[in-house]
């Protein structure tokens, strides 16, 4: 099986944890699974919308590399090992968590094991869902240079949106081939005026980055937020997953 990896990307504070999380409830909506959701983002949150623990991370598992093995264990037994501890397994889905990234002294070789093992991992997925910081580093790290969909996340003004553009830009250097890009604006406020409306698609036409829908802000959200409540608990009626639904069915078609 040949997975099909959705990626996350934007400045902070924009929602791409957010949109993961309802992202993954779709996925599981829509029973296409199984999915493998990566939060590569070094503030790891993507958990806690989701209701679980974290045991380890893979920046932890870097840090153990770099000291004495188990005897008899080769690194990349070791790495596979520590990795498959890692996976926090549900129904439909696992999570991994990157943790926080190498630090003076990189330990570089840990890198080339978990591309390895992302590549043996990888098959047993239908959608892997990397949560992403700003940067994309962590996708050339695990191997996933193949992007079938780069959801690229505004707040919802012209200038986040000219932001987003040029985050979209930077996979080029990183040697990322991305099949389809998408914008999507998060938090509008509802009414959305006709002017900020009009100013969003502008600005779209103008980055040449297909609007791939606009999320309006949500009080349910902030609920399950402030409760610990798994996002995944919400129903498909509330307007944000609504929204998102519909937004992903046309993307995801």
């Amino acid at each position: 099986m040949t997975p099909k990896v959705i990626a996350m990307a934007g400045k902070g504070g924009t929602g791409k944890t957010t949109t993961s999380a309802l992202l993954i409830k779709y996925l599981l909506a829509r029973t296409l699974t199984p999915v493998l959701a990566v939060d590569a983002d070094a503030n790891a949150n993507l958990n806690e919308l989701l209701q679980l623990d974290v045991g380890m991370t893979i920046g932890q598992i870097r840090k153990e590399l770099k000291g004495d093995l188990p005897s008899g264990m080769t690194r990349d037994q070791f790495m596979n090992m520590k990795i498959q501890q890692a996976i926090i397994e549900e129904s439909g889905f696992d999570l991994l968590v990157m943790g926080q990234p190498d630090g003076p002294g990189c330990y570089c070789s840990a890198n080339q094991y978990l591309a390895m093992t992302m590549d043996h991992l990888a098959a047993n997925y239908r959608y892997i869902v990397v949560d992403n910081e700003a940067g994309m580093e962590h996708l050339s790290r695990m191997n996933l240079r193949v992007i079938d969909y780069l959801l690229i996340i505004s707040d919802p003004s012209a200038r986040g949106i000219l932001t987003a553009r040029r985050i979209a830009e930077i996979t080029g250097p990183l040697g990322l081939t991305v099949k389809n890009r998408y914008l999507i604006v998060n938090r509008a406020p509802e009414p959305m005026s006709v002017e900020l409306e009009t100013k969003i698609r502008e600005a779209v036409r103008e980055s040449d980055l297909p609007l791939g829908g606009i999320f309006p802000s949500s009080d349910d959200l902030i609920k399950q937020e402030i409760t610990r409540n798994s996002y995944l608990k919400l129903a498909e009626d509330v307007p944000v997953v609504r929204t998102a639904f519909g937004a992903f069915d046309k993307m995801f078609a």
